[in-house]
């Protein structure tokens, strides 16, 4: 435990200097264990694990554009996301750990005590095994806070879960070299600095009671619309979508162009799939090579928030994506990559995007860049925010929209599925940073 964040931050400086990490680009025709199909073009890991890179068609969708083709990451197994909580002279405190993963920008960020996927847990690598795993998978070894199988960025994403857990613990508990204690209140702080509290951390957070958030006011009030509204919108526009996606040789994926280095779009928009070796001397396993997907712009995901009768709500949509497990989710007001919209029509500009951006400075609630999965993405960024509108912005909303308060999003969050990943990650900062 840290008695202030100058020694946290001391802590992770000595813990970049205990280990050494590099990543280097390589070409995707040589990446160590990994082949492309001599007939589809379709990435492998030799051993049938992990993930692969295909191929997808989308027709019917509701968004800007109504078909296209994108290579996306399959990845067809539950991993395990898991925060161990403890209180310390009755302060709640979570055991986060310092990870490496080779897409982060800074090497570097705090990851949840657990963050593993089946095949790094069930040791297909023949490395070593996952610290503190038993505490997550072995039933009645704490007291479970939060427990639910949630979506991964449908975007980039086939039909990718993670199970979310929060387990609450009395015992004391060996804490290694790399993990540390620390309380919600510094856990709140450090959500706004850059780049440092990762993605697994802020989605499994989501779930914590709002009781225990230091920002938890936001999520108390009576709704404009009951919860049953709220589930009466979302089931409808599930329902109504008619997506249909199908999977499509990589190779001949429309508008994709593959060379032995890499996986890019035509026109340079969207992201790229490249190849890199990595080394790590306190992961699993010391090197590995691997495919990953390079954005080629930084996101904004955004609320917009607006009181009614004095209480703050949110304005969400219902919203699918190419690999979206389960349909339409709630997600937030905007949620984009500015840039690639830059060629289409003044018109299919996303709804909502310029009020997030243009707003004053006085009705920023949060602004912060964060960091995505640093696992598959490479240097994947966001700016998170969320706005606050005057009075006289509309309460009446495009059907596609929808008002709830934080508290609500909460309650929907407890059973997984109906929230997506960056609706989970603005809930974490409305409740942590005050």
């Amino acid at each position: 435990m840290f008695t202030d964040l100058a020694d946290f931050h001391q802590w992770l400086a000595q813990r970049h200097e205990a280990n050494e990490y590099r990543v280097t680009p390589a070409p995707l025709n040589r990446l160590d264990g990994w082949a492309a199909d001599p007939v589809t073009g379709d990435l492998h890991h030799a051993s049938g694990r992990f993930f692969a890179v295909h191929g997808l068609d989308v027709t019917g969708s509701q968004r800007e554009v109504g078909h296209w083709q994108q290579p996306i990451i399959n990845q067809p197994e539950h991993g395990v996301l898991g925060i161990l909580v403890k209180e310390f002279d009755g302060v709640p405190h979570c055991l986060l750990q310092a990870k490496m993963e080779p897409g982060n920008v800074n090497t570097l960020q705090l990851s949840p005590t657990v963050q593993a996927t089946r095949s790094n847990y069930t040791r297909v690598h023949r490395g070593r095994a996952v610290p503190y795993l038993e505490l997550f998978i072995a039933r009645g070894r704490g007291r479970p806070l939060a427990d639910a199988l949630q979506s991964e960025q449908g975007s980039w994403f086939l039909a990718k879960r993670n199970r979310n857990v929060i387990i609450r613990i009395d015992d004391d508990i060996p804490v290694l070299d790399d993990f540390c204690w620390l309380s919600l209140d510094q856990i709140g702080h450090l959500l706004k600095v850059p780049d440092l509290v990762n993605m697994d951390t802020r989605t499994v957070l989501s779930h914590l009671p709002d009781a225990l958030l230091p920002a938890g006011d936001r999520f108390r009030g009576t709704p404009a619309h009951p919860l049953p509204e709220l589930l009466n919108w979302l089931t409808h526009h599930k329902t109504m979508d008619r997506t249909v996606r199908r999977a499509v040789p990589l190779a001949k994926t429309e508008g994709w162009r593959m060379t032995d280095e890499e996986l890019r779009h035509e026109h340079g928009r969207y992201f790229r799939v490249i190849g890199v070796d990595v080394q790590a001397q306190n992961r699993e396993v010391a090197s590995w090579s691997q495919p990953m997907l390079a954005p080629c712009g930084e996101g904004v995901i955004a609320f917009v928030v607006r009181r009614i009768d004095g209480v703050p709500h949110v304005l969400v949509q219902a919203r699918a994506e190419a690999g979206t497990p389960d349909g339409v989710e709630i997600a937030p007001t905007v949620q984009c990559s500015p840039g690639n919209y830059a060629h289409l029509a003044t018109g299919l500009r996303p709804r909502y995007l310029d009020t997030v951006l243009s707003a004053p400075p006085r009705r920023v609630l949060f602004d912060v860049v964060h960091s995505e999965e640093g696992g598959r993405f490479y240097h994947a960024r966001n700016r998170y925010r969320a706005v606050e509108v005057p009075d006289d912005f509309p309460v009446d909303v495009p059907d596609g929209f929808h008002w709830a308060t934080p508290g609500q999003l909460a309650q929907v969050n407890q059973y997984g599925g109906l929230l997506n990943v960056e609706a989970r990650n603005l809930l974490t900062c409305m409740g942590f940073i005050a």
